[in-house]
């Protein structure tokens, strides 16, 4: 029977690239999403991928969303922490409910999804925990101190429940991608992109969202067996670290 792998925030960007990646290298897949209806059933129509719609912030929706999936799909075995959100600003100005928003979003958001898996995969002995942190969660960003701090602890929950899962064969790893070629980035300026975000990275070039996805394919497989509390960066060179 194939592995259950589950992608918060899995219908679009990054996300989306994971769960196709995933499905194609034989997983079931369920994806989650948190508002965008159309694009949900879009993604479902063209990958035959299920989705499920929850607030990533809301520790009882996550109980109840990972316990529909478990009942439709089966066990969950591969979990992919990618849903995230920006609310940008300099700290000076940020609003508390720029804090708050991209905290809960971006890291408590790792409690409610993880923890109603994990006793599951203990007592399974397998799992695999995978999270989409940031290059700014390793170097700091300006204008995105809420998020800069969110993505940093994010690689702090992968390094302390990597040591707590591994007897228990659960990896736990972080991705810290740099400037992906996502709707987002996109929207960027083309003249920004070419003369300030490009010069900064060694390669010349955006990363490709299959190039996160295919980093998590490895990291869900079962050659990655020996590989746990890592952090990936997949930034072009941009930050070595």
């Amino acid at each position: 029977m194939a592995r259950v792998a589950l992608v918060t925030g899995g219908t679009r960007g990054i996300g989306g690239a994971i769960s196709r990646c995933l499905k194609d290298k034989g997983l079931s897949v369920a994806a989650t999403y948190a508002g965008n209806d159309e694009a949900a059933a879009a993604f479902r129509h063209e990958t035959g991928i299920p989705v499920f719609k929850w607030d990533v912030t809301d520790f009882e929706a996550c109980e109840r969303g990972v316990r529909q999936v478990e009942s439709e799909i089966g066990p969950i075995d591969v979990l992919v922490n990618n849903a995230g959100i920006t609310r940008d600003g300099f700290f000076h100005k940020m609003t508390k409910d720029q804090w708050s928003l991209v905290l809960d979003t971006n890291l408590h958001s790792l409690f409610n999804m993880t923890r109603p898996l994990i006793e599951g995969m203990r007592a399974r002995a397998w799992g695999r925990v995978i999270v989409i942190s940031s290059i700014n969660g390793q170097k700091g960003q300006l204008g995105q101190v809420n998020y800069s701090s969110a993505k940093a602890g994010d690689i702090g929950f992968v390094k302390s429940l990597a040591l707590e899962s591994a007897s228990k064969n659960i990896t736990v790893n972080a991705i810290c991608p740099g400037y992906i070629a996502t709707e987002m980035v996109q929207a960027i300026d083309p003249e920004v992109l070419k003369k300030r975000v490009l010069p900064q990275i060694p390669m010349g070039r955006l990363g490709l969202p299959d190039e996160v996805a295919k980093a998590v394919a490895y990291l869900a497989s079962e050659d990655a067996s020996f590989v746990t509390g890592s952090t990936l960066t997949i930034n072009g060179g941009q930050h070595m670290v």
